[in-house]
């Protein structure tokens, strides 16, 4: 299965992001769980984050996007245009509302996600 993970920071200056450590979180997910990619955007909401999922998620295998920020729902509606545009067929993204946790709170709830994920797409 191949799974690629993104971290939107909102900005890196919202305050529900201050007790987190994008780049030790984001590291965490890259050498634990061998996804195709790990990476930080500052705000995938925002007209550059677009570009970037189109330009990331076009022509793209992936069976699972990850996507650690604000809440599920919201990015769902937030990035539906950058899936239609890339291909992307958008039941494929996992949120994750990260906000106002810590580092390890963090880590321990993407842990739980992907594991999570991965046990359900195996059936």
């Amino acid at each position: 299965m191949k799974e690629g993970f993104l971290f939107c920071v909102c900005q890196g200056t919202c305050p529900s992001f201050a007790k987190e450590n994008a780049y030790e979180i984001t590291n965490m997910v890259r050498k634990n769980y061998n996804v195709e990619f790990a990476a930080i955007h500052p705000q995938l909401c925002a007209d550059d984050g677009d570009r970037f999922l189109k330009n990331l998620l076009k022509g793209t295998d992936l069976d699972v996007l990850y996507v650690a920020g604000c809440d599920s729902v919201m990015q769902t509606k937030m990035f539906k245009d950058s899936f239609l545009a890339a291909g992307f067929d958008g039941s494929k993204l996992v949120g994750a509302d990260v906000r106002n946790k810590t580092t390890d709170e963090v880590k321990a709830q993407i842990s739980e996600l992907i594991e999570k994920t991965r046990k359900a797409r195996q059936k």
